[in-house]
């Protein structure tokens, strides 16, 4: 079972290997870390919030990140939500979307959103098995990719302060 720990700026190398591998799944999809994703050289400085997962040898084979919770709207976004083929169906998406949403309502979030793209229905299937709702919006990126999203939320009622 692979162990999850806060990132650090020093992950960078093993968190580009773990989206490239998975955006190659993808025809058409291309990761340009330089021009459109600069913030994976420094994951740990560029999130509020990142952790990977690794596996038994330290190789990072899953990632997983979120904004910070304003009080203007109690909204967390998930980003980066990547678990690498070799490690999927043994639980490890659902553990870190369970991070992220302990973490949202330790800091009073009462609703997680989240875009992916449109090609990723493998992502899809796994946010909505645990509780994500398409809100039928969408948002083209413009990117080398081409890349088309769609936005998917999960909201709970705030819980009473003992």
């Amino acid at each position: 079972m692979a162990s999850i720990r806060t990132a650090r700026d020093e992950d960078s190398a093993g968190v580009i290997a773990l989206i490239g591998s998975v955006f190659a799944e993808y025809p058409g999809v291309l990761l340009d870390v330089d021009r459109e994703e600069p913030e994976l050289r420094a994951p740990a400085s560029r999130f509020p919030f990142f952790w990977v997962a690794e596996d038994q040898d330290s190789e990072i084979v899953g990632c997983i990140g979120c904004t910070e919770c304003t009080a203007r709207a109690p909204t967390v976004e998930l980003k980066k939500l990547y678990v690498h083929e070799s490690a999927r169906r043994q639980g490890l998406g659902r553990r870190l979307i369970t991070l992220v949403e302990d973490h949202a309502r330790a800091v009073g979030a009462t609703r997680i959103v989240l875009w992916s793209d449109t090609r990723f229905v493998t992502a899809h299937e796994v946010y909505r098995r645990t509780g994500y709702e398409a809100t039928g919006r969408t948002r083209e990126l413009h990117d080398l990719s081409d890349t088309r999203e769609f936005e998917f939320e999960k909201t709970w009622a705030q819980s009473a302060v003992s």
